[in-house]
Order: structure tokens, then C-alpha cells, then sequence
């Protein structure tokens, strides 16, 4: 694996061990959970995939250079990093799932208050989500 894929950005001094060591747990941790969120509609995907680059970008530059140079991952990883972009096809597939798992929620949560509670959770993610960019400025985009 190739040492972190973007040298513009500032390297931090590392952490102490033990910070080290909890930070590279969170970062794999948030990884499995976020590959889970893949198959799983009640688990989210990509916000366990950016607190899995944010926690290796701490502790393992080995780990954040796998994350952003992966097939899926590297893209979002790259955009949401130069501008908080979130391409409309994510988007879209957060909408869907949220929606199924609102169904899912009202139809089998024993009190109606919690699976209200967890959907007003999920429309205010879905409106801070929809008010991202889609695509980067022109300016940021890579030579064609």
C-alpha cells in the first residue's frame, strides 16, 4: 500500500499509543459497520465509512491510503474531503433505504412514538443530506 494519495494535505504529529491503538479500533470498527450498512437497510453506509477515514487519517496512513484508493469508497472519499460533495445517486439511495426503513419501523416497533422519533432523526439527516453539493467547483476538478 502507498503512503497517503494526497501530499497537499497537512500531516498531523502522531498520537500516544493508546490514542493511536482506540483511533485505528474506531476507524475498523466503522469500516465493518459501514460494509454491514451495504446489506443492512437500517444501517448506515457512508457516514461509517467517513468516521472510519476521519479516525485512520489519525492514527493509520496505511488504512486511509487502502480507504481512498478503493474502487468504491476512494471517490466519496475524495470528494466529500475537497468540497463535502455527496453524488445524487447517494443521495438518492439514502432516501430510498431511509424511506424502506420508515416502513419497516412503523410496522413493527411495538410503541409509535419510537419509530416517529426515528424518522424525524432520518428526515433531518435526509435534509442536511439533499443540501450538499453534488459535484465538485469546476475549479477543484482533476485535469481531464
Amino acid at each position: 500500500m502507498a503512503d497517503h494519495p494526497d501530499p497537499a494535505l497537512p500531516v498531523a504529529a502522531p498520537p500516544a499509543a493508546p490514542v493511536r491503538w482506540l483511533l485505528i479500533g474506531l476507524a475498523l470498527a466503522s469500516l465493518v459497520l459501514g460494509i454491514v450498512g451495504l446489506f443492512l437497510p437500517v444501517l448506515p453506509t457512508v457516514p461509517f465509512i467517513l468516521l472510519s477515514a476521519w479516525a485512520a487519517a489519525r492514527s493509520s496512513p496505511k488504512l486511509l491510503a487502502w480507504l481512498e484508493s478503493h474502487s468504491a469508497f476512494g471517490p466519496m472519499l475524495t470528494e466529500w474531503r475537497r468540497g463535502g460533495v455527496v453524488r445524487r445517486r447517494a443521495k438518492w439511495l439514502a432516501t430510498l433505504t431511509m424511506g424502506g426503513s420508515a416502513i419497516i419501523m412503523l410496522l413493527t416497533l411495538p410503541k409509535r412514538w419510537m419509530a416517529l422519533l426515528a424518522i424525524a432523526v432520518m428526515a433531518c439527516v435526509l435534509l442536511w443530506l439533499w443540501r450538499r453539493p453534488e459535484k465538485l467547483p469546476e475549479a477543484d476538478l482533476p485535469p481531464a
